[in-house]
């Protein structure tokens, strides 16, 4: 039309994803969210994914389509979000009967992008090859979804810990997460943990 004005281009929601122009490896939970080989469900709120780097049997991320990089930029009024995510991986967890899964967030992720992980408890991947792979699930470092959103409601924040607690828990010491046994290293860890899968 003569004489209007082109208008302007609406500017992106600050709190909605953006690709990033030069993508650093911390970055890639915004490609995996729209890798069809890795998309198991999808909502407008929330895609699940199956873990890139699987650490067992079934390992998926649920990740909110809001931008909020970790569990510390979260405040009380994001329980609800939380609290949507747990239920949709428990939704899902029906699909796999007999199988035992946790829920949670790591501490300190590394990666950017809030995720919560539905993990299933056999912890047989190859992809677990690491002690710290290993205490990042199965200690303290791995903090359970409830307890999450508790904190949330009850703090308006998430607490969570410093980087030096962190790294201690990381070196800790192996122990299987079902029994008293503590092996020397990985290999004798995961020839142990068939005896929990097969009975």
């Amino acid at each position: 039309m003569a004489g209007a004005t082109p208008s302007k281009r609406a500017a992106p929601d600050s709190n909605t994803l953006q690709p990033a122009k030069k993508t650093h490896w911390s970055q890639g939970l915004l490609a995996s969210m729209n890798d069809p080989n890795l998309v198991v469900e999808s909502d407008d709120r929330i895609v699940i994914i199956k873990d890139k780097y699987p650490k067992a049997r079934y390992h998926f991320l649920v990740i909110p389509k809001l931008n909020f990089p970790n569990l510390k930029s979260l405040k009380r009024e994001q329980s609800e979000l939380l609290h949507y995510m747990e239920d949709q991986s428990r939704l899902l967890a029906t699909k796999y009967p007999q199988v035992e899964f946790r829920y949670g967030y790591h501490a300190i992720p590394s990666m950017s992008q809030l995720h919560l992980h539905m993990i299933s408890q056999d912890f047989d991947s190859p992809c677990l090859k690491t002690k710290r792979h290993w205490n990042s699930f199965n200690t303290r470092y791995f903090l359970d979804s409830a307890d999450v959103i508790r904190c949330l409601e009850e703090r308006g924040m998430v607490v969570t810990m410093t980087p030096i607690a962190g790294e201690k828990l990381l070196d800790q010491p192996l122990k299987c997460h079902k029994c008293v046994y503590s092996p020397q290293n990985m290999p004798k860890l995961k020839q142990h943990l068939y005896k929990h899968i097969n009975n």
